[in-house]
């Protein structure tokens, strides 16, 4: 399994590493319309959809993706989409993961395939707009949610237990551990001072997600990025929720070792828009 993992990651870093490096963007936001088409096709399947329903799904998602390229929306000011997205990811998330498992097979099966596909666009639209800011920005945002994951899982694995006598949710992910939560917290808050000191002492190019949230105070970096801490594990509940209702382990076997697209960036779904929301004027 390892080394399945490692053979997956090394493919995978091989195609998005020259695609986010190209000097120009719609390189990188090509291949993000890949990725994000194969996302709407687990989606669908895992939400009931036959075969050729599925397929539709992931074309239709790519299909509003490219429509929106071409209607100039990459490099257009989209501050109201970031603010409608951001607010629907904190405000449905809570409301989910709230509700429970139980919740999500109430909703009609139209209305979640609809909702996925929207996700879906505003995070590929947000991904290329980060990319657009610049390189130093974009893998300032990725690193985040890295770091609040590894971050996690050894706090998780070393504290788990010793702290808190219940489970972050047990329901719906019963690994997770509240101190693999505040260890995740912690260690964004790590990351976003090395990065801004990084960003100041070196020349990384266009100003990291740190810098630009440490303009307004330091504090202010320290709550957003606390709160993108927080939105990332709601990102991973959500759709570990979705996967339980499902009653399947992982969203597909598109990716050997590592499950499905959406398996690998359930936590950016929220991020990225709200990441485009905190440093967009």
């Amino acid at each position: 399994m390892l080394k399945q993992r490692i053979i997956t990651a090394l493919l995978m870093l091989a195609i998005l590493l020259p695609a986010v490096f190209y000097p120009l963007p719609e390189v990188f936001a090509s291949v993000a319309v890949v990725l994000i088409a194969a996302a709407a096709w687990e989606w669908a399947r895992m939400n009931q959809s036959g075969p050729l329903t599925s397929l539709m799904v992931g074309g239709l998602c790519a299909a509003v993706c490219l429509l929106s390229w071409y209607a100039g929306l990459l490099y257009a000011p989209l501050k109201a989409l970031w603010m409608v997205a951001g607010s629907s990811w904190v405000i449905l998330g809570a409301w989910l993961l709230y509700r429970g498992v139980a919740v999500w097979s109430g909703v009609p099966r139209p209305l979640r395939l609809v909702g996925g596909v929207c996700a879906l666009w505003v995070a590929w639209m947000a991904v290329v707009h980060a990319r657009i800011e610049g390189i130093n920005f974009l893998f300032s945002v990725l690193v985040l949610v890295w770091a609040a994951d590894v971050f996690a899982y050894f706090a998780g694995r070393a504290l788990g237990g010793h702290f808190f006598a219940r489970k972050l949710a047990p329901s719906i992910s019963p690994g997770k551990t509240w101190e693999g939560a505040c260890g995740g917290m912690l260690g964004v808050v790590v990351c976003a001072f090395v990065w801004r000191h990084l960003d100041a002492t070196l020349s990384l190019g266009a100003a990291s997600l740190y810098t630009r949230l440490g303009a307004v105070n330091v504090a202010f970096m320290v709550l957003a990025v606390l709160f993108l801490a927080t939105m990332s594990i709601v990102g991973d509940l959500v759709e570990s929720l979705f996967k339980r209702s499902a009653g399947v382990k992982d969203s597909s076997g598109l990716l050997p070792g590592h499950g499905g697209v959406l398996d690998r960036v359930d936590a950016l779904l929220p991020i990225l828009p709200l990441a485009m929301m905190l440093t967009t004027s």
